[in-house]
Formats: C-alpha cells, structure tokens, sequence
C-alpha cells in the first residue's frame, strides 16, 4: 500500500475534497503526487498565509473552477488570519474577469456570422473590428 502522509493530512484537517476518493482508491500514489504539487506553495513557505488563502479563493470560486465548499473554507481561514472583507471582495471581483473571456472570444464570432448572413451588425461592432484589424 502507498503511503499517503498529505492525503492523511488533508483528510485529518478538513481539507479533502471527497471528490477525490475514487482517483485516491483507484492509484493513491498519483493522487500523492497530485496533492505534493498541489500544495507545494503551502509547504515551502515562499508566500504568507493570508496570500495563499486569497490565491486559493480565486482559484476555487473562478469560473473554470467554482468549488463552493473550498471557497467558503479558504475565505474562513483568510478571515482567521486577519483578511478584511473588503479584501476579500476584491480577490473575488478580480478573479470575476475570467468570464469576461467568453464574451470576448464569442462577440467576434457572433459579429462573423451576422455579416455571413447579411444581418445589421452595430456600427460599434464594426468599429472595433477595424481597430483591431490595425492592431
């Protein structure tokens, strides 16, 4: 059997997602590994605490992500170490503008396909298609 001493310690903490427990059962080493890479931040100690628990909320509440429970965990702890709410916010407001990405991937193709099929494209649209032909 392999030892599993982060598994261990993240279960022992509260820190586990259970949605981990089949890839854990199925080969507990790769999850071991997972977790050292993963918490490899934690461990070396480079950043303090408190800007861990803000990178860990804006990786579990961005939109590629949306892990509720790791979200309210790491806000309670950044708030343990002295994280004002207002800080806090801004994380999640900054970490907000991952989604802008889909407008901003998509509004183009939309603006394609509306010339494709002869349809009006606001004069805006075709603004902004031109500067950022010349760019």
């Amino acid at each position: 059997m392999d030892k599993t001493p982060i598994s261990d310690a993240m279960k022992a903490s509260g820190n586990w997602n259970a949605a981990w427990d089949d890839a854990a059962s199925l080969d507990a080493g790769w999850m071991e590994d997972f977790l050292k890479m993963g918490t490899s931040a934690w461990q070396r100690n480079v950043l303090d605490p408190k800007t861990l628990e803000f990178i860990a909320i804006a990786v579990d509440a961005s939109c590629t992500h949306m892990y509720a429970p790791g979200t309210r965990r790491h806000i309670a702890k950044a708030l343990d170490l002295g994280a004002t709410p207002e800080e806090i916010l801004a994380v999640l407001q900054a970490v907000a503008v991952l989604g802008i990405h889909s407008v901003a991937l998509g509004a183009p193709m939309l603006v394609d396909e509306m010339k494709k099929r002869g349809m009006p494209v606001p004069a805006s649209a075709e603004t902004k298609e031109k500067t950022h032909a010349v760019l």
